[in-house]
């Protein structure tokens, strides 16, 4: 966590401890919190109001309110068009919508870099039965790869075919540049405070002024009705601090992190005969790095790094435990072998050049033993 958002933390959770609906002294204090740091948000990503700002628990739970919130409203049926390699809190709640018969979905393909063509986005648009709305739901930096979509394209091609756009901006925020603003920007965008060095528990999903949205939780009527429960009024203080923190370095911190990752991969190919990067060719987050290993496992290079000191993950950090290849990878076009020899490695803001030569002092001999493992039989 940045150290400023843990003493916005800190502070929030020993002064201001009140319930925020509650209309007593130690309430309105709590209330104070939540009504400043979302209009902090607002005017950090350029919203027109503060009241276009829901906080949620998590990035999950927004994009879920998201989905569920906007094809839930009464009217007309809606077609949910979204990736093969959205992040497994996008997939599932659209899986699920679509088998209750909420939704028709309409999965795109990508091409091997990742990427979404927009020409097939349109195509897709084109065939929108009158009376069925479409929500289009892509994910902006992917959370395996790195590799970013034409968001600003596809945001049009939407625009143009009145369907509304979710954008699920958990990576990209804070590492590149995120746009509200005319036919380019998303008529929904999901943050989350931990990517960005927050705690964990908060998160916020943007929801232009006028978008429809249901609540996906019955309860209270926080949130504007937009989302019941008790707001962590601490968490959400913590969120709103890094977000502050991490679009104010962006110009500096987002060159650096991206020559630390580039010294990474320069390393690791030079060290490491056959290890390639994924979707090399194209435009990726400055902080990602997925690595193939050919003739090793992507979980036991994950334990024997761990080992090391180094934490590193095999596909979603999300997915941890699962024994199943990357659905991502998988619909890239890589191969279930080359898919479970992946490694992501993921920098923040507090990676330093000596977290680099760690790993690529450790690295090259994990590898090796590796191979000659899986050489002998002794693999899965």
């Amino acid at each position: 966590m940045r150290p400023e958002a843990a003493e916005a933390v800190r502070h929030v959770s020993t002064t201001c401890w009140g319930n925020p609906s509650s209309v007593h002294a130690d309430g309105r204090r709590a209330r104070g919190v939540i009504d400043e740091a979302r209009a902090t948000l607002a005017r950090l990503i350029g919203a027109a109001s503060p009241s276009e700002i829901v906080f949620v628990a998590s990035a999950t739970e927004a994009n879920h309110l998201a989905l569920a919130g906007v094809t839930s409203m009464a009217g007309d049926p809606w077609r949910l068009i979204t990736s093969a390699v959205e992040h497994p809190s996008v997939l599932g709640a659209a899986t699920r919508l679509a088998e209750s018969g909420r939704v028709e979905l309409d999965i795109l393909e990508v091409d091997r870099h990742g990427r979404v063509d927009p020409a097939h986005l349109v195509e897709r648009l084109d065939t929108l039965r009158p009376g069925v709305r479409g929500l289009v739901s892509i994910i902006h930096g992917n959370n395996e790869t790195g590799v970013l979509q034409p968001i600003a394209a596809l945001t049009r091609a939407a625009h143009s075919a009145g369907a509304l756009v979710h954008v699920d901006g958990t990576q990209s925020m804070g590492r590149v540049p995120v746009e509200l603003g005319g036919d380019d920007g998303a008529d929904l965008l999901t943050l989350s405070s931990h990517k960005l060095g927050g705690p964990r528990g908060a998160g916020a999903l943007y929801v232009r002024r006028g978008a429809p949205l249901r609540a996906a939780l019955d309860g209270g009527h926080q949130e504007r009705g937009r989302r019941a429960g008790t707001e962590a009024t601490g968490a959400i203080a913590g969120f709103v601090a890094a977000v502050d923190c991490a679009l104010s370095d962006l110009r500096v911190e987002a060159p650096r992190i991206r020559a630390l990752t580039e010294a990474l991969c320069d390393g690791v190919i030079g060290a490491v005969p056959g290890a390639h990067v994924v979707a090399e060719a194209a435009p990726r987050l400055p902080n990602t790095l997925a690595i193939a290993f050919p003739e090793c496992r992507g979980d036991e290079l994950l334990a024997a790094l761990d080992l090391a000191g180094i934490s590193v993950a095999s596909g979603s950090a999300c997915a941890s435990g699962s024994l199943e290849p990357s659905h991502v990878l998988l619909a890239m076009g890589l191969s279930e072998r080359v898919a479970r020899s992946v490694v992501r490695f993921s920098l923040g803001w507090s990676t330093q050049a000596h977290d680099i030569e760690l790993v690529l002092k450790q690295l090259p001999a994990i590898v090796a033993r590796c191979r000659e493992f899986n050489a002998d039989g002794l693999g899965g």
